[in-house]
């Protein structure tokens, strides 16, 4: 009788690996968003090589505010706001659940906007179509698929990614030059610069991000494990978080770093220094089809792939993370996991959120532009609540023994006061 080979080791730990990834993956990949991408288009297109070093400085301050907001959920078996809801006052409260459903309505408003600019780029269909099937499709998967197929779907969707990274190394680049841009880093003291980074670092470093990793690491743990004494909490859980948090801002960090790269060589290289159209960004991939007979459209249908994807996976991130929030501080039901009947407030948010992101797009602002301004109010959101956070994390009244350690602190503190500084200099430099 032939006995059955057994899996290989490596086999099982890569497995083992990919179940452990979840929330920290899907929040990396909706760093990405549409918002993102016009960001750091725009940045290497303006200013070349000039910020390529954004993306690796910006790299262990990411993990560290995005662990430090997982290890909250986690510990707590709550949201942030809901944290904050029981160890600060009402107007605190009210004033970071205010900060996130305007940042997001606004960021949502974009992204949907974005979208239906890609998707004009291959399909003759007017603009308000388009923006109103694109919330249709968003609001009818959200609302009404369970969060097990639901995940799936966004972590799928973050295959969309690819094309950027494809093209920064199929096409000849100054290898010298961009290795020394990652590394050294460049600074200027005027508004266009000082503008622009606070997009960058605010695409990056999202409110709604904080939000949405902290409730996703309960709906993860809760489907897995019932909650015992209000917590959720493990060691071995913490280390498999670190391991999916880590995973995920690695991949947002370095595809981050290849658009910059790919807007600074083709873009900026070209002579195209402003992206006013979704035409314009598109641009930016042609390398990767030139070989193809009419290489311009396959550049246009990869580019509109990718935005119409990763608005799929970005705007639910967004109303969701608002909605967690808004439901936290008024302890109304909220999961992605329970029927529409049963979670009236919290699926309501997500769809108010959404039209109103919607109805942004009627008011004649360009979307390429307002994907843009939405990263710079990220920018700005951010620093206050960076604040609370921080606060939160090292605090051993509220964490216990699960606080984050010194290392931690010590990057989430250094990200609010580089954040706070480039808000600042940005509003001194108008």
């Amino acid at each position: 009788m032939q006995i059955p080979e057994t899996p290989k080791p490596r086999k099982k730990k890569f497995w083992k690996f990919l179940t452990v990834l979840g929330p920290g993956l899907t929040t990396g990949a909706a760093d990405d968003d549409p918002s993102g991408i016009a960001t750091y288009s725009q940045t290497g297109a303006q200013f070349g090589y000039g910020q390529l070093w954004t993306a690796l400085y910006m790299l262990p301050f990411m993990i560290a505010v995005q662990e430090a907001c997982a290890r909250i959920g986690m510990v707590k078996g709550k949201g942030i706001a809901a944290v904050v809801k029981e160890h600060y006052s009402r107007p605190v409260l009210y004033a970071v659940v205010g900060l996130v459903v305007v940042a997001n309505t606004i960021n949502i408003g974009a992204d949907i906007g974005a979208m239906a600019s890609a998707a004009q780029l291959l399909v003759p269909v007017h603009f308000v179509v388009l923006t109103l099937l694109f919330t249709t499709i968003i609001l009818v998967l959200e609302i009404f698929t369970n969060y097990k197929a639901y995940s799936k779907i966004l972590k799928w969707l973050a295959i969309s990614l690819l094309a950027y990274p494809i093209t920064a190394f199929i096409i000849d680049q100054p290898w010298p030059t961009v290795l020394r841009a990652t590394i050294i880093p460049h600074f200027e003291f005027n508004f266009a610069f000082v503008f622009i980074i606070t997009g960058v670092l605010g695409t990056t470093i999202s409110p709604y991000m904080f939000f949405w990793q902290a409730s996703q690491e309960v709906e993860e743990e809760t489907g897995r494990h019932p909650i015992k004494n209000g917590r959720l909490i493990s060691w071995q859980r913490i280390r498999n978080m670190r391991i999916d948090n880590l995973t995920g801002m690695i991949i947002s960090e370095f595809t981050t770093w290849c658009i910059l790269l790919v807007g600074a060589t083709v873009l900026h290289g070209s002579g195209v220094k402003d992206i006013n159209t979704a035409a314009d960004a598109a641009r930016a991939l042609e390398p990767l089809v030139h070989s193809f007979p009419n290489s311009g459209f396959l550049a246009k249908l990869i580019f509109s792939i990718g935005i119409i994807g990763l608005g799929l996976l970005a705007v639910p991130v967004l109303s969701g993370s608002a909605a967690y929030a808004v439901a936290d501080a008024f302890d109304w039901k909220a999961s992605l996991n329970l029927k529409l009947k049963g979670a009236h407030g919290f699926y309501g948010v997500i769809i108010i959120s959404t039209l109103i992101g919607l109805a942004i797009n009627f008011v004649g602002i360009d979307p390429v532009k307002a994907l843009v301004y939405a990263a710079v109010l990220n920018g700005v959101a951010a620093v206050p609540l960076l604040f609370l956070i921080g606060r939160i994390a090292m605090s051993k009244k509220i964490m216990g023994d699960y606080k984050s350690g010194l290392l931690s602190n010590i990057l989430v503190w250094i990200t609010f006061i580089a954040m706070g500084a480039a808000a600042v200099a940005m509003f001194y430099t108008i």
